[in-house]
């Protein structure tokens, strides 16, 4: 008979001390930084506005070197943004975690339309503004029968950073999700003179320091300003403090 094999794990990665491979995680640590494990790129992300100043596109900027395991600022006060330099511990800050856990299925409101349906978590809202061009989404959910105005639905849901917006087929019952490779997107919104969330991409399994995992979802935004509500979750509070990292120079903004 053979006896019980005991996989141990390193405390800060949670990699297995065995060789064996864990999968790509983020941890919520205790009034502290998002402890990041196995390899997951980190880049800049900048909302770039159309001609007519409505969000469009996301557009890449640097990609920053970084270790198998690193530490991202969750208090916004390091001066080695977006990495953590334990100011956390000098300010005391207080990242107690207050998101709920109900599955976002259970929490949406849900706006129907003639082709799709459209699910919306307000409170998950990180103020990115994909979501507006064209009279916005909820208005053209009511359109869908029309191939241009499902079109755009579609680019704008997928466009949101914190999957606040998800759409159904309403035919197969099933998501309308552009599935995205695990990533961590540094985000920066030029337009609005702020730096925002972190944009957790691709499924990435975010939990506590207690191992308690929150839904894995395949978009999220993290707050990195300190200022959220909904922690570990990104509010929007981003905006209105004009939270900025010091990564870009913001020009022609009020103060």
């Amino acid at each position: 008979m053979l006896g019980a094999i005991f996989l141990r794990r390193n405390p800060i990665s949670g990699e297995r001390l065995n060789g064996l491979s864990a999968e790509k995680k983020i941890v919520v640590s205790k009034d502290g930084p998002y402890l990041v494990s196995k390899n997951i790129p980190l880049s800049m992300q900048i909302i770039t506005p159309n001609e007519e100043g409505f969000s469009w596109e996301w557009k890449q900027g640097k990609t920053f070197d970084t270790k198998s395991d690193y530490k991202l600022c969750r208090c916004g006060r390091s001066k080695t943004k977006p990495f953590c330099d334990d100011t956390h511990k000098k300010v005391k800050f207080n990242g107690k975690e207050t998101a709920s856990r109900t599955p976002v299925a259970r929490q949406s409101e849900t706006f129907d339309g003639p082709t799709m349906t459209l699910s919306d978590v307000e409170q998950l809202c990180a103020f990115a503004r994909f979501c507006d061009a064209g009279g916005k989404i909820w208005g053209l959910i009511q359109q869908t029968d029309n191939p241009a105005a499902r079109e755009l639905a579609i680019r704008e849901a997928n466009h949101c950073p914190s999957g606040r917006l998800v759409l159904h087929d309403k035919k197969t019952g099933k998501e309308i999700e552009h599935k995205l490779p695990p990533s961590i997107g540094v985000v920066e919104d030029p337009a609005l003179g702020c730096s925002g969330p972190l944009w957790v991409r691709g499924g990435v399994r975010i939990e506590s320091e207690n191992g308690i995992p929150y839904e894995v979802r395949n978009r999220v935004t993290l707050c990195r300003c300190g200022a959220s509500d909904n922690m570990p979750f990104c509010n929007g509070s981003h905006a209105s403090i004009k939270f900025k990292d010091g990564l870009v120079e913001f020009r022609n903004q009020s103060q």
